[in-house]
């Protein structure tokens, strides 16, 4: 049997400005450091499937419980990628499962 988290966090953004992508992805980056999440990742998105182009950025999750999520949003690490990324991004499309 295969250990399955309980939550699946993903969000997807978009850039105002496609020079922003570094940044963008630097300030995502920070998330990384906060210690609740089992799994974490930021990616730029391949843009493989020819329908949708709108995402450039995915960040994706894994937590142990909802507690666990609930502590990564209030980690101040997660205030300081929101005043990086905030102003650059247009499209955020957050999903958990």
């Amino acid at each position: 049997m295969t250990h399955r988290p309980a939550i699946r966090h993903i969000v997807f953004f978009s850039a105002k400005q496609k020079a922003d992508l570094p940044q963008i992805i630097a300030g995502l980056g920070l998330l990384q450091d906060i210690p609740q999440a089992n799994f974490f990742e930021v990616r730029e998105n391949t843009k493989g499937d020819i329908w949708s182009t709108d995402v450039d950025v995915v960040v994706y999750a894994e937590f142990a419980s909802e507690e666990d999520l609930a502590a990564y949003r209030a980690h101040p690490l997660y205030q300081q990628a929101i005043d990086i990324v905030r102003p650059l991004r247009d499209l955020r499309i957050a999903a958990d499962f």
